[in-house]
């Protein structure tokens, strides 16, 4: 009996209008748009304005695409999982307010938070429903509203993110689809790279909103090095157990933190530039949305059969990376 594929057959994103440029940045903090571009790569990033709109805005809009573009109708889909670290609210889950805005009646929805790697984490849960036969169409949403907890004083952090969703549909295949994947993890990373108030151990107070410590707080450099060593070291063992070489893959779809590790990482892992996405200058860091925007952008250059390696790593550390095949070719 063949083994079934978690396939993607469809992709879709969503960017709010309001387009904050590195030329606006420069009135509200002591940057300038050279050393952003330079630096970083981002030229602009998208952000979600509006009283009471969080996360679950951008991922219902990217959800009614992609149900649309498929030909889906809502009760059809049996689970959604969205990866986000903005949800809206700490419960219910971003996940039941996207299936409810949508009309999802018929499934079950649950968030996924493993900050910039949470798509990828989201993804292979996903797909596992699929393969193992129990499920046949499933939805994995990778939304967040990074500007929630940008402090737009700190030049170090608010020139990096964005807001953005991406969601895509997944639906069982023979041929195509969800081939391998490592996923790891290190919690020593906490202190480089976290958002210190919030939670149950540090619950929102007066002393931390004052404080600053809703904000995103990291630390560049080990970040940087913990980034690079990480995205490399995955990609290139997922390729060696799958007899992959550089040759074979289509397209390197990496994280879309800082265009130098992007850089990085294809050069770490002996890859050419010309086959790695980029959008990062258009949307900045979007945490768990970078990877499907990717896929939404780049939709009309891929090919049924084309082979992707996805690759993200993210605050926790978190880290890993996915190999699968697409299955279906331009509209």
């Amino acid at each position: 009996m063949s083994k079934i594929h978690a396939a993607i057959t469809g992709v879709q994103g969503y960017v709010p209008d309001y387009v904050l440029t590195n030329k606006e940045l420069e009135t509200m903090v002591d940057t300038n748009d050279e050393w952003i571009t330079t630096r970083t790569g981002i030229q602009e990033r998208h952000i979600l304005k509006g009283k009471d709109k969080g996360s679950s805005v951008m991922a219902i809009e990217a959800v009614k695409g992609l149900l649309e573009k498929t030909n889906t109708k809502p009760e059809e889909i049996e689970l959604v999982i969205c990866a986000t670290v903005t949800p809206d609210m700490l419960f219910p889950d971003t996940a039941n307010i996207i299936a409810h805005a949508v009309g999802i009646k018929e499934a079950y929805c649950f968030d996924i938070s493993a900050a910039c790697s949470g798509f990828l984490y989201a993804l292979t849960t996903g797909a596992q429903f699929i393969a193992s036969g129990m499920h046949k169409k499933v939805i994995v949403v990778g939304a967040d509203k990074m500007s929630s907890i940008v402090d737009y004083q700190d030049r170090t952090t608010c020139i990096l993110f964005g807001d953005g969703a991406g969601a895509v549909m997944l639906e069982p295949s023979e041929e195509y689809g969800h081939i391998d994947s490592i996923h790891q993890c290190d919690g020593a990373g906490e202190q480089y790279l976290n958002q210190k108030a919030g939670g149950s151990r540090r619950p929102a107070s007066i002393e931390t909103v004052t404080s600053g410590q809703h904000f995103i707080y990291q630390n560049g450099r080990p970040v940087f090095k913990a980034a690079v060593s990480g995205m490399s070291d995955v990609v290139k063992r997922v390729m060696e157990r799958n007899d992959l070489t550089k040759d074979d893959i289509s397209w390197l779809v990496p994280h879309q933190a800082n265009h130098r590790i992007i850089e990085t990482v294809a050069r770490m892992a002996d890859f050419p530039m010309e086959r790695v996405m980029i959008n990062i200058h258009r949307y900045g860091n979007t945490t768990a949305a970078t990877i499907p925007l990717c896929l939404w952008d780049y939709e009309k250059q891929l090919k049924k059969g084309d082979n992707l390696i996805l690759t993200a790593f993210g605050g926790g550390f978190t880290w890993g990376a996915i190999y699968l095949k697409w299955a279906y070719d331009p509209a």
